[in-house]
């Protein structure tokens, strides 16, 4: 396993990371023996890199990341986030967020935090983010419940505003480094060289379709966009490999991104997916890769307040 550092806060982190939405069943049903089993198996590959939320599964993937990290928690860095906790259920106040970080050390059975992030700040007026959410969680920083703050979202050019006024420590953005989106590469790339905080990437799967599995029914994405998939999985099998491994191989290559987190809950997934980690992708196929995709490339939807959307 390849690891990087997260930015300024000199955390040395997998370059691949244990996305635990699924584990909360937001995907599928999940045996939680299985769950538990999949993050030993995480650990054991090297793996050190974990990250999860109260919204995932309204609290049921923390209480199960939880007790899969019982006794292994020594030499995991663990993240977990605040501010959104269901599908329209936001609170960045001051109270909550002092709340919400003991809710979550309890499900997650543990003392600390090594980064605790605001989740989905598009969703709220950007008053509260700055002026309540932001001094919120720097006062957990300073209590020792969580070493680093970060900010997590959708649109990457709000996510870069956000940070040049608030400092964070990480920045995660999500859905835009993949094969079919990279406009990561606008804003937020060259922005930790001027304010040194890490970057990270999660979904390069683009919630299933850079892969073999079955769409979600809730999947937002452009008709067109997600008529990508059985023609990239068929050209990805010509050269003998899978959707799913190209698609990781390739986000993980960024070298200006700390860690890449990939949902998974399953042992076979686990390894299947580190397994990505030595896939060579020919250059011919990546020349086939780009020509397919082009004319859907950077179609992503939008989430969050309208304003937000810059």
């Amino acid at each position: 396993m390849q690891f990087r550092t997260l930015g300024k806060t000199g955390l040395n982190v997998s370059v691949l990371g244990f996305g635990a939405s699924p584990m909360g069943n937001v995907f599928d049903p999940v045996d939680e023996n299985e769950a538990v089993s999949s993050v030993h198996k995480a650990i054991d590959r090297g793996i050190n890199f974990f990250d999860v939320s109260p919204f995932y599964g309204l609290t049921l993937a923390e209480s199960r990341l939880g007790k899969a990290l019982g006794g292994k928690r020594q030499g995991i860095i663990l993240a977990s986030k605040c501010g959104r906790y269901g599908l329209q259920d936001f609170d960045f106040s001051r109270k909550k967020i002092l709340a919400s970080i003991d809710e979550s050390l309890m499900r997650l059975k543990t003392d600390y935090l090594d980064l605790f992030q605001l989740h989905d700040i598009e969703f709220v007026d950007k008053q509260i983010i700055i002026e309540e959410a932001v001094p919120a969680i720097k006062e957990v920083v300073q209590s020792g419940k969580a070493r680093f703050w970060g900010i997590t979202g959708l649109p990457v050019r709000y996510l870069a505003h956000i940070a040049r006024e608030t400092q964070p420590d990480t920045v995660l953005s999500w859905a835009h480094y993949n094969l079919l989106e990279d406009q990561i590469n606008d804003e937020l790339v060259p922005l930790p060289k001027e304010k040194g905080f890490g970057l990270m990437n999660a979904a390069p799967l683009l919630q299933r379709i850079l892969s073999e599995e079955k769409l979600p029914p809730w999947h937002r994405s452009p008709e067109a966009v997600k008529a990508t998939q059985p023609k990239l999985s068929a050209l990805c099998k010509r050269y003998g490999l899978r959707l799913s491994d190209v698609a990781i191989r390739y986000a993980v290559d960024h070298e200006a991104i700390a860690t890449t987190i990939v949902g998974m809950c399953e042992t076979h997934i686990v390894d299947k997916n580190i397994d990505a980690l030595e896939v060579k992708i020919p250059n011919e196929l990546m020349q086939e890769i780009q020509q397919l995709v082009a004319p859907v490339k950077n179609q992503m939807w939008y989430e969050g307040r309208p304003e937000n959307n810059i």
